[in-house]
């Protein structure tokens, strides 16, 4: 969990977290339309800052560049579309291809927000609990990269930070700074490997792959406040499922997109989308009471 803002998801079971996170990204994985997209992407945000708090600032600030590069590379790789916006060298830049790619900017966004919300909410404790028993190498796995790259990240700006202390092997150059990071590199690597040596041997000693059954850090019970949120988690899910269909079939941006109208269905992927939000609010209002 994370140690520096209480998320909404803490009070609750760990699967209400995990079935709540997995089904959003899905949605905004597969949902390509602009109003689901921008909806996800809205939903995304907000459940970030009401896991992370001030900290989700930080990590959404380069989020507008992101979709700002998705969108000109699908406007300047891609020719379909009938609404040139303008010509260079006889070649017509359309509006469709513009729209497509703030489309899938967005959505990569969204997903990349929910991911972030998700290492916030499910430590690698509460994953093995939930899905260790029926799939303990994919929990293993997931466990394992949630606990490495932040842990390899972290080694970087260590290492960056001893070599930049260092005044005699302060780059000159561009060569120089590539053979710096080179080395940079090389140094992870083999702290890395051999971590991974005496990770191997203690997984080993502690008898791993033995056969035996294997049982959790932390014991999680399903209270009614949880089968509640998780009800009404899948109830949103199903629900939306058909709506989101129907609108991903109805709306094509090639060779024109057809014109937004308000519509009843969008309402219940806003309500999925606000539900940390809710969550949050609720908390508080019950410590406000």
């Amino acid at each position: 969990m994370s140690r520096t803002h209480h998320n909404p998801f803490s009070a609750y079971h760990p699967a209400v977290a995990l079935t709540y996170l997995v089904c959003a990204a899905a949605f905004a994985m597969a949902a390509m339309q602009p109003v689901y997209a921008g909806l996800s992407l809205a939903g995304a945000l907000v459940c970030a800052a009401c896991v992370r708090g001030k900290e989700a600032l930080r990590h959404s600030a380069w989020l507008p560049v992101l979709v700002a590069v998705v969108a000109g590379a699908n406007l300047l790789f891609v020719g379909e579309g009938s609404t040139p916006l303008f010509t260079f060298d006889e070649r017509a830049f359309t509006l469709e291809a513009l729209l497509y790619g703030l489309c899938s900017g967005a959505m990569l966004a969204a997903v990349f927000m929910w991911m972030t919300s998700y290492a916030a909410c499910m430590d690698s404790a509460a994953t093995t609990a939930l899905i260790g028993r029926a799939w303990p190498t994919v929990a293993l796995m997931i466990s394992q990269v949630m606990r490495l790259v932040p842990q390899f990240a972290r080694r970087g700006r260590t290492v960056a930070s001893a070599l930049a202390a260092t005044p005699a092997a302060a780059p000159h150059g561009a060569r120089e700074r590539t053979a710096n990071n080179l080395r940079t590199v090389s140094v992870l690597m083999g702290w890395g490997l051999e971590d991974s040596l005496a990770r191997a041997d203690s997984m080993r000693a502690r008898g791993y792959a033995c056969g035996a059954k294997r049982t959790t850090y932390r014991r999680y019970r399903l209270r009614r406040a949880d089968v509640v949120v998780l009800a009404a988690t899948v109830a949103l899910v199903l629900l939306n499922i058909p709506l989101a269909a129907i609108a991903c079939a109805q709306y094509s941006f090639y060779p024109t997109p057809p014109q937004l109208v308000m519509w009843w269905g969008y309402l219940p992927y806003a309500a999925l989308m606000l539900l940390p939000a809710t969550l949050s609010l609720r908390e508080w209002w019950l410590w406000r009471a």
